[in-house]
């Protein structure tokens, strides 16, 4: 197949798959990634902050630190790992495991419209699914704090998640009717989004 003389190898399509980096190396490590044209996604939080100084500066961190997210056609994983920065592609052995499409563009959908914040890896709890909004489709844990509820997104794989501040009207617990929430949602979501993951 002949591309256009201005489409790098690594933009076709491919799987998505967690890099992990060296300590603070994340945001190097994209400029890298532009720099080559391998599709990334660094997903970050952002804050005020206040210096010392008085200054107030807006500061962006990583939502989930030390890792980026990479869409690659497997055999083009040995460019990924010559990147400066680039410590390993998250897998077993040498064999890198593709993170599902609709995790990473529920992400990126969320981290766009949505406050996102680092949250300690949660893989149990109460579970429920997210009927609208950008993560709508998604299944998480509910975590109750005092002024409300926060939505916990988990990707196992890496074995980090992140929270964001929900309306309990959004969500539907994977303990009710399993079957009317589907057929709430399936009218909602793309056939590319799994409804119930619980």
């Amino acid at each position: 197949m002949i591309r256009p003389a201005s489409q790098h190898p690594l933009e076709i399509s491919g799987e998505w798959f967690a890099v992990y980096t060296l300590s603070c190396r994340e945001k190097q490590v994209s400029r890298h990634f532009d720099v080559q044209a391998i599709e990334h996604f660094l997903p970050v939080s952002r804050n005020r902050r206040r210096w010392k100084n008085g200054v107030n500066a807006l500061v962006e961190r990583p939502l989930f630190p030390g890792y980026i997210f990479v869409r690659i056609p497997r055999a083009n994983r040995i460019r990924v790992l010559e990147i400066p920065g680039v410590h390993s592609i998250v897998g077993t052995g040498k064999d890198p495991i593709a993170l599902p499409d609709f995790e990473i563009e529920a992400l990126r959908r969320g981290a766009d419209a949505l406050n996102m914040e680092p949250f300690p890896y949660l893989n149990v709890g109460e579970r429920a699914i997210v009927l609208r909004g950008p993560l709508e489709g998604m299944s998480g844990i509910v975590v109750r704090k005092k002024n409300g509820l926060r939505f916990v997104l988990s990707l196992d794989l890496i074995m980090k998640s992140v929270a964001v501040e929900v309306d309990a009207a959004d969500l539907q617990s994977c303990g009710d009717d399993v079957r009317s929430a589907n057929s709430a949602a399936d009218a909602r979501t793309s056939s590319s989004v799994p409804v119930v993951v619980c």
